[in-house]
């Protein structure tokens, strides 16, 4: 069985920020109200991430500023140092994934992020969806695929 860890952030990935026309899934922008302002998701995103949620073996693991928002209103069950590595590092040194997914709009940005991902290697899959689309199909397939 898997031992895999997948870390997602919600704005700019799961929300795309300012999202216009149709999703990269071919359909239209569904809106929700995610108690402090609307929000715009694709629908068929959403529907793939519960199922992939549900593989034995997967654990999913909120890494975003929504907090406990995320799993209340959405899918699945700066400084010195960013503190989203920070505490991915403290996750997996607890979790002891023998493999993680960890997929965040910033990811492209953050330098020592990247750095990091390159000592673990091949165990590690960095996904960095454009903020203004989010996670794309093609993205969600390599997900699959290292899985």
């Amino acid at each position: 069985m898997m031992n895999v860890s997948l870390y997602l952030d919600v704005d700019g990935v799961i929300c795309p920020f300012g999202a216009t026309g149709t999703t990269d899934w071919g359909s239209r922008w569904q809106i929700s109200d995610a108690g402090l302002l609307e929000v715009a998701y694709a629908g068929e995103l959403v529907e793939s991430l519960n199922t992939l949620s549900i593989r034995p073996g997967l654990r999913c693991v909120w890494l975003t500023s929504w907090e406990e928002m995320a799993p209340d209103y959405l899918c699945l069950g700066g400084g010195e140092s960013w503190w989203k590595l920070r505490a991915l590092q403290r996750d997996i040194e607890a979790s002891a994934p023998d493999r993680a997914v960890w997929i965040d709009d910033q990811l492209d940005y953050e330098a020592e992020a990247r750095a990091w991902a390159s000592i673990i290697g091949t165990r590690l899959l960095l996904i960095s969806p454009h903020p203004r689309r989010g996670l794309s199909r093609a993205e969600l397939d390599a997900v699959r695929a290292f899985l």
